[in-house]
């Protein structure tokens, strides 16, 4: 048998690091309002969320990925969000997200192993390339909204990039009211919900961009409030959201987390297109939370086990100080170097021929205080700032700003980030998708320590027999048959083929076991075998081997892709 072992090509790896650091682009208006104009429609819609929480003994961490489209002009964002408490604010790490996403994303991978019959020249193992698949409170509408009391500010400061104001009480008018006299578009649509959450005495937190930022300084905000369930908001993102809105929430913690008022679901793994590396994935997902019983208020569970699959190493530096930079009072003249050296900042024009930043908000930072002169490239300048000492802005440059502004959104998150992960050995990762119509329940969370860990990657089988013919077996043991000459596309199976192999009821008991709504996994072996023996397989007798051959004549390198991870496979012949 001939096996096909992969190895991670380790300059393809590094080279990704790279787009990691930098934000998904999004189309976001947070929670539900855009700063565009009582009388001009909402000019961005919200396509994902992705919150991180951590839940301490008396008080819930989130911290909240903010996605906007870079085109959305800065005065048209704004967000509101319900909390149960005062919060305390700070800026977050959006290399925290980068890693983490990256470290827990679901992967959907195939080995390849050959029977040895004979000759092996001109083996054809088919296309495996393809595209990497992925990356609370319930009640009526009422309320009373016919008085115009205004709600009570109760915090406002600029944290980072943003204004952020706290409203407690009011009226929905008075809400609305506020809103609007502060530059946050009014939506008839929300007064109901707004109404829900100041029924049940929520507070408002209103956040926008400041004046003087721009799209680009778009920073995760963290929140910390009292409470042990976290809560994900979403009635509130209905008014901007569009169909089959992507959210991810991660959980740092000693334990797996669970949904208490959503379902769960297990996905019915013979629907996921093996042969695209998972590319059919959120369409699965969608399907598969949409089923009867899970009625699209469902999540699944992509990844629960240590959490130590968070690279740091982009997160944080302990060498990190913003005292050097807060020295350099009289030209900015080796601030680049130590960038460079502190791993923000990569500059290399006789090789790669570029300059450029290594986290997100050092661009902004660079552009505010130390502009590149006219005339002067961006790789010219930066690559050398003393060959430009005369042209340097040294009226833009301020040493103790420019390392303020670096503790504040770099440093101190990276390291508020690191000591997070570090203290929390476990992590949890679920998405689901979910319509505006959908959104009439806020999911809530917690704690089960009895669940089992759930792995990140998956990875099938496909065994070439001697015919001709192929045998995929997946991770969970199954088998799926596909005849000599026949074309190796996944197959659809029958209608009937279910896309969730379990579906969970929703428990908020401490540590209690799931229990199934729905398990179709018997259905599901059913129609598998029937699928299988229609094209001349029984699982009993494997076709087209007879006397295999054990040579060891070794077949020669053969190299293939696997998803975006631009790996490269080698082969090799081992025994059957």
């Amino acid at each position: 048998m001939v096996n096909f072992r992969v190895f991670p090509f380790v300059p393809a790896l590094i080279a990704l690091a790279i787009p990691l650091m930098i934000p998904t682009p999004a189309r976001a208006c947070g929670g539900t309002f855009c700063d565009a104009g009582p009388a001009v429609p909402m000019p961005v819609d919200q396509t994902g969320e992705n919150i991180l929480f951590h839940i301490g003994d008396n008080s819930v961490e989130a911290h909240i990925q903010i996605q906007i489209d870079p085109e959305t002009p800065a005065e048209q964002f704004a967000w509101v969000i319900p909390v149960t408490a005062l919060p305390t604010f700070s800026v977050g790490s959006q290399p925290l997200f980068a890693a983490m996403m990256a470290g827990t994303a679901p992967r959907y991978f195939q080995s390849f192993t050959a029977d040895v019959c004979g000759p092996v020249d001109g083996f054809d193992f088919g296309d495996e390339g393809g595209d990497d698949g992925g990356s609370g409170l319930t009640g009526g509408e009422g309320g009373d909204d016919g008085g115009t009391d205004v709600p009570e500010v109760v915090f406002q400061d600029t944290v980072g990039a943003f204004e952020i104001a706290v409203l407690d009480g009011g009226t929905v008018e008075g809400v609305m009211t506020w809103l609007g006299d502060n530059g946050y578009q009014q939506d008839p649509n929300a007064e109901p919900i707004l109404a829900h959450y100041l029924d049940n005495e929520f507070l408002f937190v209103a956040l926008k961009l400041a004046v003087e930022a721009g799209v680009d300084e778009v920073h995760p905000i963290v929140i910390r409030y009292e409470g042990v369930e976290p809560c994900v908001p979403i009635r509130l993102t209905q008014i901007a959201a569009v169909e089959d809105m992507d959210i991810g929430v991660f959980f740092l913690g000693d334990a797996r987390v669970v949904p208490t008022n959503y379902r769960h679901v297990l996905v019915n793994p013979l629907k996921i297109d093996w042969f695209s590396n998972a590319a059919n994935y959120k369409e699965v997902v969608t399907l598969a939370v949409d089923s009867p019983e899970a009625d699209g208020n469902a999540f699944v569970t992509e990844y629960a086990g240590t959490s130590d699959v968070i690279d740091l190493s982009q997160v944080y530096d302990p060498s990190w100080s913003s005292a050097f930079y807060a020295g350099l009072v009289d030209s900015p003249v080796g601030a680049i170097e130590r960038l460079q050296a502190d791993g923000l900042f990569f500059c290399d024009l006789d090789f790669n021929f570029v300059c450029l930043s290594l986290h997100p908000l050092l661009g902004p930072l660079l552009a505010e205080y130390i502009p590149v002169p006219a005339g002067v490239s961006f790789n010219e300048f930066y690559d050398c700032l003393s060959c430009y000492a005369e042209d340097i802005d040294l009226v833009a440059w301020d040493a103790a700003a420019f390392a303020a502004k670096l503790e504040q959104r770099i440093f101190a998150p990276g390291l508020n980030a690191s000591l997070l992960v570090a203290a929390n050995p476990y992590l949890t990762r679920m998405y689901t998708t979910i319509s505006p119509s959908e959104m009439n329940t806020d999911p809530m969370f917690r704690s089960n320590s009895t669940l089992p860990e759930v792995p990140a990657v998956h990875i099938a089988n496909q065994r070439i027999l001697c015919d001709g013919s192929r045998l995929v077996t997946l991770p969970d043991g199954r088998e799926v048959f596909f005849p000599a000459g026949d074309p190796l596309v996944w197959p659809d199976f029958q209608d009937e083929m279910p896309f969730a192999e379990e579906v969970d009821q929703e428990t908020a008991a401490q540590d209690a076991p799931l229990v199934n709504l729905v398990n179709n996994t018997e259905e599901i072996n059913r129609l598998l075998d029937e699928h299988n023996k229609v094209r001349g397989y029984d699982k009993h007798s494997v076709p087209g081997c007879g006397a295999c051959s054990t040579t060891d004549t070794p077949l020669g390198g053969v190299g293939f892709g696997l998803a975006s991870l631009a790996l490269f496979g080698f082969v090799r012949r081992r025994r059957s």
